[in-house]
C-alpha cells in the first residue's frame, strides 16, 4: 500500500540549504558520503549545469558524491566549489592518491531578476549548505534553491508569482521514492490531480489568472529572448538499486511530472533538468519506480507552490488561493 513519508526518511543522503533572502537567491545540496549512483535528464533548451557529462552511461564514473541545485544562473555554478571543499575536508571523493576528488554535479535556475542580480550562490554559500546538511535543515518554501523562484513569466516579471522549493515522498513496502524540486518555470502551475491552476501568469489587475498558453497562441511572431528568469530543477531519490542507464530513464520518466503540472514546459527559455539517484539496495521494477517518480515530482511541484510565501513584491499561492481565470 502506498503511503506518504517525509523526504528525510530516505536514507543515504544529507540535504542542506543556504540562502541570501535579501538578495533572493540560494542553494540546496544533496550529499552522499558513501557515493550515489545517479542519472540526469535535461529537457529545457537553456540549462546552466556543471559536470553533467559524468552522468552519461558511457562516462567512467559510476557514482557521484554531491548534487547542487542553485540560483544565480551560470554565475551560481561556483557554489559547487564550496561543496567540493567540504567533501574533500571530510575525505570524501574519488581516490587519486594525493587526495580525494569529490564528484559534484550542479544545475542552476535563473533568479537574477528577483532580488540583487549581483549576489549569487558561491563557494561560501555551497559550503554553508553542506554544514547545514549535517543538521538536516531542509524545508519547503522560500529556502535554498527556491529562495528566488517565481513562475508565470511569459508577460514579464510584473505579472509573475512567487514559488519555491518543494518535496514529496512515498513508500510501498520497502520501496521509497521521493522528489525535491525548485519550481522557477516560464509557464503556469497546475494541480496534477484536479487540473486547477494554482500559480502562474497574473491578470492585468493581478487579482486573478491568465493562461500563458492562450497568450502564447495569440501571436505566431518569433520571440528571440524569453530569458526573464526560468528553469525548474529537481532530484528524484530512491532506495531502489539501479545503475546509471536506468536512472537516466527514471529521470526521463519523472519529466512527465513536470509536463502534468507545468504548461508550457520544456521551452527554449527553460533549463528543465531532473536528476535521479539510487541510495539503497531494494529490488524494484524500473518502470514502477519511473512511474512513481513522475507522481512524486508532480506533487512536489504543488508543494513548492503552496508552501511559498509572497516576497520581493510577488504574490504567492496563499494570496490568490481559490481565484479562477
Amino acid at each position: 500500500m502506498k503511503q506518504e513519508i517525509s523526504i528525510s526518511k530516505i536514507k543515504g543522503v544529507q540535504i542542506g540549504q543556504a540562502e541570501n533572502a535579501a538578495a533572493g537567491t540560494g542553494c540546496t545540496v544533496f550529499l552522499a558520503r558513501n557515493g550515489m549512483k545517479a542519472g540526469l535528464d535535461v529537457r529545457g533548451g537553456g540549462p546552466a549545469s556543471r559536470e553533467s557529462e559524468l552522468l552519461k552511461p558511457m562516462a567512467a564514473a559510476q557514482e557521484i558524491h554531491g548534487i547542487v541545485l542553485a540560483g544565480g544562473s551560470a554565475f551560481g555554478l561556483g557554489a559547487a566549489d564550496g561543496v567540493m571543499k567540504y567533501l574533500e575536508e571530510k575525505g570524501i571523493g574519488f581516490d587519486v592518491g594525493v587526495t580525494r576528488v569529490p564528484l559534484v554535479c550542479q544545475s542552476d535556475l535563473f533568479d537574477l531578476t528577483v532580488g540583487d542580480p549581483f549576489t549569487r550562490p558561491d563557494g561560501a554559500m555551497g559550503y554553508e549548505a553542506c554544514k547545514n546538511a549535517e543538521k538536516g535543515n531542509y524545508r519547503d518554501g522560500n529556502f535554498g534553491a527556491g529562495c528566488g523562484a517565481t513562475v508565470g513569466k511569459f508577460a514579464g516579471m510584473d505579472f509573475c508569482m512567487k514559488s519555491g522549493i518543494g518535496s514529496y515522498a512515498v513508500e510501498i513496502g520497502a520501496l521509497q521514492v521521493g522528489a525535491v524540486v525548485a519550481v522557477n518555470a516560464l509557464g503556469d502551475i497546475y494541480d496534477w490531480k484536479t487540473g486547477e491552476k494554482i500559480a502562474g501568469l497574473l491578470s492585468e489587475d493581478k487579482k486573478s489568472f491568465r493562461q500563458t498558453e492562450e497568450l502564447l497562441y495569440a501571436s505566431t511572431q518569433v520571440v528571440e529572448n524569453k530569458f526573464t528568469g526560468n528553469t525548474t530543477i529537481g532530484v528524484i531519490l530512491t532506495n531502489a538499486e539501479f545503475g546509471k542507464a536506468s536512472l537516466c530513464k527514471i529521470a526521463g520518466m519523472a519529466q512527465d511530472g513536470y509536463a502534468r503540472s507545468i504548461r508550457p514546459v520544456h521551452t527554449t527559455a527553460d533549463g528543465d533538468s531532473i536528476y535521479a539517484v539510487s541510495l539503497g539496495t531494494v529490488q524494484a521494477d524500473q518502470d514502477l519506480v519511473g512511474t512513481l517518480a513522475a507522481e512524486v515530482m508532480s506533487e512536489a511541484i504543488v508543494r513548492a507552490v503552496t508552501s511559498a510565501d509572497s516576497a520581493y513584491g510577488y504574490p504567492a499561492y496563499q494570496d490568490l488561493a481559490g481565484k479562477q481565470e
